[in-house]
Protein backbone atom coordinates (compact mmCIF):
# COMPACT_ATOMS: atom_id res chain seq x y z
CA UNK A 1 0.00 0.00 0.00
CA UNK A 2 1.86 3.07 -1.29
CA UNK A 3 -1.03 5.42 -0.52
CA UNK A 4 -3.69 5.42 2.20
CA UNK A 5 -6.94 5.91 0.31
CA UNK A 6 -9.37 8.09 2.23
CA UNK A 7 -13.14 7.99 1.81
CA UNK A 8 -15.65 10.74 2.48
CA UNK A 9 -16.94 9.05 5.64
CA UNK A 10 -13.40 8.88 7.07
CA UNK A 11 -13.39 12.66 7.59
CA UNK A 12 -14.35 13.86 11.07
CA UNK A 13 -13.25 17.39 10.25
CA UNK A 14 -12.08 19.38 7.27
CA UNK A 15 -8.48 18.17 7.70
CA UNK A 16 -8.87 15.27 10.10
CA UNK A 17 -9.68 11.61 9.44
CA UNK A 18 -10.36 8.52 11.53
CA UNK A 19 -9.33 5.09 10.18
CA UNK A 20 -10.49 1.66 11.29
CA UNK A 21 -10.03 -1.91 10.07
CA UNK A 22 -7.77 -2.90 7.17
CA UNK A 23 -6.08 0.44 6.59
CA UNK A 24 -5.34 0.95 10.28
CA UNK A 25 -3.92 -2.56 10.55
CA UNK A 26 -1.75 -2.01 7.48
CA UNK A 27 -0.36 1.25 8.85
CA UNK A 28 0.55 -0.42 12.15
CA UNK A 29 1.70 -3.90 11.08
CA UNK A 30 3.23 -3.28 7.63
CA UNK A 31 4.31 0.36 7.69
CA UNK A 32 5.01 0.19 11.44
CA UNK A 33 3.99 3.81 11.85
CA UNK A 34 3.42 5.56 15.17
CA UNK A 35 2.06 8.84 16.47
CA UNK A 36 3.93 11.70 14.83
CA UNK A 37 4.75 9.80 11.61
CA UNK A 38 3.68 11.19 8.24
CA UNK A 39 2.28 8.98 5.46
CA UNK A 40 1.18 9.43 1.87
CA UNK A 41 -2.62 9.78 1.61
CA UNK A 42 -5.23 10.64 -1.00
CA UNK A 43 -8.96 11.27 -1.04
CA UNK A 44 -11.03 9.01 -3.29
CA UNK A 45 -11.65 10.90 -6.56
CA UNK A 46 -9.75 13.83 -5.09
CA UNK A 47 -6.32 15.20 -4.23
CA UNK A 48 -3.19 13.53 -2.86
CA UNK A 49 -1.11 14.74 0.06
CA UNK A 50 0.20 13.75 3.47
CA UNK A 51 -1.35 12.54 6.70
CA UNK A 52 0.26 12.91 10.13
CA UNK A 53 -0.78 10.41 12.80
CA UNK A 54 -2.00 12.40 15.81
CA UNK A 55 -3.92 9.76 17.79
CA UNK A 56 -3.82 5.99 18.06
CA UNK A 57 -5.50 3.36 20.25
CA UNK A 58 -6.56 -0.29 20.05
CA UNK A 59 -9.35 0.40 17.54
CA UNK A 60 -8.87 3.78 15.87
CA UNK A 61 -6.21 5.90 14.23
CA UNK A 62 -6.57 9.61 13.57
CA UNK A 63 -4.62 11.75 11.14
CA UNK A 64 -4.34 15.39 10.24
CA UNK A 65 -4.21 15.56 6.45
CA UNK A 66 -3.11 18.10 3.88
CA UNK A 67 -4.21 17.45 0.30
CA UNK A 68 -2.75 19.60 -2.45
CA UNK A 69 -1.50 17.41 -5.32
CA UNK A 70 -3.39 16.15 -8.36
CA UNK A 71 -3.47 12.37 -8.91
CA UNK A 72 -1.73 10.81 -11.94
CA UNK A 73 -3.45 11.29 -15.26
CA UNK A 74 -5.64 8.46 -16.61
CA UNK A 75 -4.43 5.98 -19.18
CA UNK A 76 -6.06 6.93 -22.52
CA UNK A 77 -7.45 3.45 -23.03
CA UNK A 78 -10.89 1.86 -22.73
CA UNK A 79 -10.75 -1.85 -21.94
CA UNK A 80 -13.32 -4.38 -23.16
CA UNK A 81 -12.67 -7.61 -21.30
CA UNK A 82 -14.51 -10.90 -21.74
CA UNK A 83 -15.54 -11.80 -18.20
CA UNK A 84 -12.85 -14.11 -16.72
CA UNK A 85 -13.24 -16.52 -13.82
CA UNK A 86 -13.67 -14.66 -10.50
CA UNK A 87 -10.23 -15.40 -9.03
CA UNK A 88 -8.55 -14.16 -12.20
CA UNK A 89 -10.84 -11.13 -12.37
CA UNK A 90 -9.64 -9.98 -8.94
CA UNK A 91 -6.03 -9.91 -10.07
CA UNK A 92 -6.84 -8.26 -13.39
CA UNK A 93 -8.89 -5.49 -11.78
CA UNK A 94 -6.10 -4.67 -9.37
CA UNK A 95 -3.64 -4.59 -12.28
CA UNK A 96 -5.67 -2.37 -14.62
CA UNK A 97 -6.60 -0.04 -11.77
CA UNK A 98 -2.93 0.42 -10.87
CA UNK A 99 -2.07 1.05 -14.53
CA UNK A 100 -4.57 3.91 -14.82
CA UNK A 101 -7.42 2.43 -16.88
CA UNK A 102 -10.61 4.31 -16.00
CA UNK A 103 -13.22 2.72 -18.27
CA UNK A 104 -13.67 -1.07 -18.09
CA UNK A 105 -16.40 -3.03 -19.86
CA UNK A 106 -16.85 -6.63 -18.73
CA UNK A 107 -18.52 -8.30 -21.70
CA UNK A 108 -19.87 -11.69 -22.63
CA UNK A 109 -18.39 -14.17 -25.09
CA UNK A 110 -19.27 -17.67 -26.28
CA UNK A 111 -16.39 -19.06 -24.20
CA UNK A 112 -17.39 -17.24 -21.01
CA UNK A 113 -18.94 -19.66 -18.52
CA UNK A 114 -22.51 -18.52 -17.78
CA UNK A 115 -21.96 -19.11 -14.07
CA UNK A 116 -19.38 -16.31 -13.98
CA UNK A 117 -22.17 -13.74 -14.37
CA UNK A 118 -23.70 -14.91 -11.09
CA UNK A 119 -20.52 -14.40 -9.08
CA UNK A 120 -20.85 -12.30 -5.89
CA UNK A 121 -17.67 -10.54 -7.03
CA UNK A 122 -19.72 -8.60 -9.59
CA UNK A 123 -21.50 -6.68 -6.83
CA UNK A 124 -20.34 -3.03 -6.98
CA UNK A 125 -18.83 -3.03 -3.50
CA UNK A 126 -16.82 -6.21 -4.26
CA UNK A 127 -15.54 -4.82 -7.55
CA UNK A 128 -14.53 -1.59 -5.84
CA UNK A 129 -12.52 -3.48 -3.22
CA UNK A 130 -10.22 -4.74 -5.97
CA UNK A 131 -10.03 -1.34 -7.66
CA UNK A 132 -9.10 0.31 -4.36
CA UNK A 133 -6.16 -2.08 -3.99
CA UNK A 134 -4.89 -1.04 -7.42
CA UNK A 135 -5.24 2.65 -6.61
CA UNK A 136 -3.37 2.23 -3.34
CA UNK A 137 -0.53 0.46 -5.14
CA UNK A 138 -0.18 3.15 -7.82
CA UNK A 139 -0.75 6.23 -5.64
CA UNK A 140 -3.88 7.13 -7.55
CA UNK A 141 -7.27 8.26 -6.27
CA UNK A 142 -9.57 8.28 -9.31
CA UNK A 143 -11.86 5.24 -9.21
CA UNK A 144 -12.28 3.38 -12.53
CA UNK A 145 -15.80 2.80 -13.85
CA UNK A 146 -16.85 -0.79 -14.50
CA UNK A 147 -19.73 -1.55 -16.87
CA UNK A 148 -21.29 -5.03 -17.01
CA UNK A 149 -22.52 -6.11 -20.44
CA UNK A 150 -23.77 -9.74 -20.34
CA UNK A 151 -25.17 -9.68 -23.89
CA UNK A 152 -22.50 -9.60 -26.58
CA UNK A 153 -24.40 -8.76 -29.76
CA UNK A 154 -26.54 -5.87 -28.44
CA UNK A 155 -23.46 -4.33 -26.85
CA UNK A 156 -21.41 -4.56 -30.05
CA UNK A 157 -24.17 -3.24 -32.27
CA UNK A 158 -25.78 -0.61 -30.03
CA UNK A 159 -23.03 0.76 -27.80
CA UNK A 160 -19.59 -0.06 -29.10
CA UNK A 161 -19.51 2.27 -32.13
CA UNK A 162 -19.94 5.28 -29.86
CA UNK A 163 -17.50 3.96 -27.25
CA UNK A 164 -14.78 3.40 -29.84
CA UNK A 165 -15.44 6.64 -31.70
CA UNK A 166 -12.34 8.78 -32.19
CA UNK A 167 -10.05 6.01 -30.91
CA UNK A 168 -7.84 3.42 -32.56
CA UNK A 169 -9.48 0.07 -31.83
CA UNK A 170 -7.75 -3.29 -31.41
CA UNK A 171 -8.87 -6.80 -30.58
CA UNK A 172 -6.29 -9.17 -29.14
CA UNK A 173 -6.59 -12.41 -31.07
CA UNK A 174 -4.25 -15.43 -31.15
CA UNK A 175 -2.98 -15.95 -34.66
CA UNK A 176 -3.65 -12.43 -35.90
CA UNK A 177 -1.18 -11.41 -38.61
CA UNK A 178 -0.66 -7.90 -37.21
CA UNK A 179 1.74 -7.64 -34.30
CA UNK A 180 0.75 -5.48 -31.37
CA UNK A 181 2.01 -1.93 -32.03
CA UNK A 182 3.94 0.02 -29.42
CA UNK A 183 3.55 3.50 -28.01
CA UNK A 184 0.25 4.55 -29.58
CA UNK A 185 -0.07 8.33 -29.32
CA UNK A 186 -3.89 8.50 -29.45
CA UNK A 187 -6.75 7.10 -27.40
CA UNK A 188 -7.20 3.34 -27.66
CA UNK A 189 -10.12 0.93 -27.31
CA UNK A 190 -8.84 -2.57 -26.61
CA UNK A 191 -10.88 -5.78 -26.63
CA UNK A 192 -9.47 -8.89 -24.94
CA UNK A 193 -11.29 -12.20 -25.12
CA UNK A 194 -11.53 -15.17 -22.76
CA UNK A 195 -9.06 -18.05 -22.47
CA UNK A 196 -8.76 -19.34 -26.04
CA UNK A 197 -9.80 -16.00 -27.54
CA UNK A 198 -12.99 -14.76 -29.14
CA UNK A 199 -14.69 -17.14 -31.57
CA UNK A 200 -14.57 -16.16 -35.29
CA UNK A 201 -18.10 -14.72 -35.24
CA UNK A 202 -17.17 -12.40 -32.38
CA UNK A 203 -13.98 -11.29 -34.08
CA UNK A 204 -15.94 -10.46 -37.23
CA UNK A 205 -18.46 -8.43 -35.21
CA UNK A 206 -15.59 -6.46 -33.68
CA UNK A 207 -13.98 -5.98 -37.07
CA UNK A 208 -17.30 -4.56 -38.31
CA UNK A 209 -16.72 -1.81 -35.72
CA UNK A 210 -13.25 -1.17 -37.18
CA UNK A 211 -11.33 -3.20 -34.62
CA UNK A 212 -7.95 -4.41 -35.87
CA UNK A 213 -6.91 -7.92 -34.76
CA UNK A 214 -3.46 -7.95 -33.15
CA UNK A 215 -1.34 -10.59 -31.45
CA UNK A 216 1.67 -10.92 -29.18
CA UNK A 217 3.24 -13.66 -31.25
CA UNK A 218 3.03 -17.43 -31.25
CA UNK A 219 2.77 -17.96 -27.50
CA UNK A 220 -0.69 -18.43 -25.99
CA UNK A 221 -0.79 -16.51 -22.71
CA UNK A 222 -3.20 -16.35 -19.82
CA UNK A 223 -5.58 -13.40 -19.85
CA UNK A 224 -4.11 -12.05 -16.61
CA UNK A 225 -0.72 -11.94 -18.37
CA UNK A 226 -2.02 -10.55 -21.66
CA UNK A 227 -3.81 -7.59 -20.10
CA UNK A 228 -0.82 -5.78 -18.53
CA UNK A 229 1.48 -6.67 -21.44
CA UNK A 230 -0.89 -5.16 -24.00
CA UNK A 231 -1.55 -2.08 -21.88
CA UNK A 232 2.15 -1.41 -21.47
CA UNK A 233 2.85 -1.87 -25.18
CA UNK A 234 -0.02 0.20 -26.53
CA UNK A 235 0.35 3.27 -24.36
CA UNK A 236 3.46 5.48 -24.26
CA UNK A 237 5.24 6.14 -20.97
CA UNK A 238 4.58 9.69 -19.81
CA UNK A 239 6.51 9.61 -16.57
CA UNK A 240 9.00 7.42 -14.79
CA UNK A 241 7.89 5.45 -11.74
CA UNK A 242 9.69 6.14 -8.48
CA UNK A 243 8.69 2.79 -6.97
Amino acid sequence: MNLILLHENDFIGQERVKLLGRRREHILSIQRAAVGDTLRVGKLDGLIGTGKIVSLDDQELEMEVQLEQQPPGPLPLTLLLALPRPKMLKRILQSVSSLGVKQIYLINSYRVDKSFWGSPLLQPEKLNEQLFLGLEQARDTVLPHIHLRPRFKPFIEDELPEIAKDTVAYVAHPGAETACPQGISQAVTLAIGPEGGFIPYEVEKLKSCDFIPISLGERILRVETVVPVLLSRLTPLTEKSTE
